[in-house]
């Protein structure tokens, strides 16, 4: 595994459970909003967590912590998640993911092995605006309609997720995301902050009041929409 970092003890990362945080290098998109760009871009440049140094950590943390949020990057470019993931369930730990949903068959054979408790995945943009969201020519689209619809399933508690940008995103997008996702899925979105390390430039985050209208839109067929980071 290629761990860039540890955060030791978050409230917020895993929804209701008292976590920590560990983040992969390497990511397939380049969204220009993305906070870690550093994982993204030069994942060989930041600093290398050891794995045994991580174990011991987690091991000092049995009863005091609920779970472990695995964060990237996008983990599920990592070889072996699947044996990391159940190394950390073997101690006793849930297990939160954060993902792209680029990759719906290893997303579906984590789930199937029962190596993840709760997922949470990013939808970058409407269908339509997705390529220019993730910074990519082009995206396989299909994957990320897969994953969704697997996460739809129900197998696990999940969230979907947009950071939303005002030069990236529209009410009209967020309308047509009102209408892709199930009415019963969780949906957030998330204020855009400018954390100092972003792969774009001259990127701003709409006003409350604005952000409150886009979920007003979606809340016309979604049941489950609020708001973080305001």
């Amino acid at each position: 595994m290629e761990l860039c970092g540890l955060q030791k003890l978050t409230l917020l990362d895993y929804p209701g459970k008292v976590a920590c945080t560990v983040f992969t290098g390497g990511c397939n998109f380049r969204c220009p909003f993305c906070h870690n760009a550093s994982l993204v871009l030069r994942p060989g440049q930041a600093e290398v967590l050891a794995e045994e140094k991580f174990w011991g950590f987690l091991q000092k943390r049995q009863g005091l912590l609920d779970g472990v949020c695995v964060t990237g990057g996008e983990p599920l470019l990592q070889k072996d998640l699947a044996a990391f993931l159940g190394k950390i369930k073997a101690l006793g730990f849930l297990v939160k993911l954060d993902t792209n949903g680029s990759f719906p068959d290893q997303l579906a054979e984590l789930l199937e092995h029962k190596l993840v408790d709760y997922v949470a995945m990013d939808i970058k943009n409407s269908r339509e605006h997705y390529g220019l969201t993730t910074g990519l020519d082009a995206v396989a689209i299909e994957n990320i309609e897969e994953s969704v619809k697997l996460l739809e399933q129900k197998l696990v508690p999940y969230e979907f997720r947009t950071t939303v940008v005002r030069e990236l995103h529209s009410r009209e997008d967020f309308a047509a995301i009102g209408r892709w996702l199930s009415k019963d899925s969780p949906y957030f979105l998330q204020a855009f902050v400018d954390s100092g390390d972003l792969i774009g430039a001259h990127l701003t985050a709409y006003t409350k009041a604005e952000m409150e209208q886009m979920a007003h839109i979606l809340r016309r067929t979604m049941k489950h929409v609020a708001i973080r980071g305001l």
